[in-house]
């Protein structure tokens, strides 16, 4: 299934993987045997073939290589490799949808809730994207993502998760600054001008509006107040459900400078979380990582392939 994504208007997207032409599936399928034919497994080959191929692609190597040699092509590359490289193989060799969907349900399932992961991935996605990674949960346990989520998640941070969960964002592109301005003015007295604050406003505005639509309000806001809309979400709300809206926020400015952010994150503090940075760069690639190279390199000071290389 292919996970498409309604694009920015103001932002052209540079994937790092793109569909090799000419395309032999039989030959790569001949080469990844080969790899791992005899004594030791031959890791430059397998590096080789799959990096260059899409996911589509390796899953035709997959069913070429089940006709030819009748084995399961990810089964003997989990018996070949270990560790890390084990993970981001199995990874890239599984269906986007499935593997969005086993993300999440272990997110879900864990010893407690990986906020995050759920943040990145619900916070991010278009609504065709969401869909298809419900329809894949749903097959692949039997279980509705939507409830999972409200069973494992709790207060304004579960009904933003539901919010996206039900993908019903206006992807239209089309702006209207008079909306803009009225949006801009009820997020103000839903949160600084008041007393406490009134979540549902911020759900339903950074839930249903479209991205384009909703740079005009976070432009309106700054005019009306002076400072940034990120700010009002960091004084007006903490934990999971302030991190939840400032991703949105900041997936919806500027998505690969969101995405070299979590990169980062990944790679920094006690231990690398590997599973987190094999996510990010398996589920990019074909879409923006070209931009979030960029956008590591402006942002830290240092190519993101030089990131990586220390770990």
């Amino acid at each position: 299934v292919k996970m498409s994504y309604p694009g920015y208007p103001y932002q052209q997207r540079s994937p790092t993987v793109t569909p090799a032409h000419p395309f032999n599936p039989r030959e790569d399928a001949e080469v990844l045997r080969k790899a791992m034919k005899g004594f030791g497994t031959d890791e430059k080959a397998i590096i080789n073939v799959l990096s260059r191929r899409t996911n589509a692609q390796r899953l035709e190597i997959s069913v070429q290589f089940k006709t030819l040699y009748g084995k399961d092509l990810i089964k003997d590359l989990k018996s070949e490799l270990t560790g890390n490289f084990e993970n981001l193989v199995v990874a890239m060799m599984t269906p986007l949808p499935q593997f969005y969907a086993k993300e999440l349900h272990d997110a879900i399932s864990g010893m407690g809730t990986d906020e995050d992961v759920l943040i990145e991935v619900m916070c991010t996605l278009s609504n065709n994207e969401i869909r298809i990674i419900r329809e894949a949960y749903q097959k692949t346990y039997y279980r509705n993502l939507e409830s999972d989520l409200k069973g494992d998640t709790g207060g304004h941070f579960k009904r933003l998760m539901v919010a996206l969960c039900s993908a019903g964002r206006d992807e239209s592109m089309v702006t209207n600054p008079q909306a803009a301005a009225a949006d801009a003015q009820a997020l103000l007295r839903a949160g600084e001008l008041r007393f406490g604050t009134d979540e549902s406003t911020f759900n339903m505005i950074l839930c249903q509006r479209n991205y384009a639509q909703l740079q005009l309000v976070f432009q309106e806001y700054q005019r009306l107040t002076g400072h940034d809309i990120e700010k009002a979400i960091k004084n007006e709300f903490s934990g999971d459900i302030q991190e939840g809206l400032l991703a949105v926020v900041r997936s919806i400015k500027n998505q690969p400078s969101f995405f070299a952010k979590r990169l980062n994150k990944s790679m920094k503090g006690l231990g690398t979380f590997d599973r987190d940075l094999i996510r990010l760069v398996v589920t990019r690639s074909e879409i923006d990582m070209g931009d979030i190279k960029r956008e590591y390199a402006t942002k830290f000071g240092e190519s993101l392939a030089d990131a990586i290389k220390v770990l």
